[in-house]
């Protein structure tokens, strides 16, 4: 895991990766594409769109309070 995270906080420099982990640039590509596709596999699980106009407000309306983002209303 600490080798995916660290790719992807620096995504394409797996060389630097390998040198700084003491692993080869083969086990960091290998272990990349194995903790993404696990990911990816239980993506639908974790991750949630809102599927009603009223569910989306209500995503927005906690985003808003938790992060403090200004919501824009689009005039049509």
């Amino acid at each position: 895991m600490k080798i995916c995270l660290r790719y992807l906080g620096d995504p394409g420099y797996q060389q630097g990766i390998d040198l700084g982990l003491g692993v080869s640039q083969a086990t960091v590509s290998r272990t990349v594409d194995r903790v993404v596709n696990s990911i990816v596999a239980q993506s639908n699980e974790w991750i949630k769109f809102p599927t009603t106009n009223h569910d989306l407000m209500e995503a927005k309306g906690i985003w808003q309070s938790m992060y403090k983002f200004i919501l824009l209303q689009v005039q049509k």
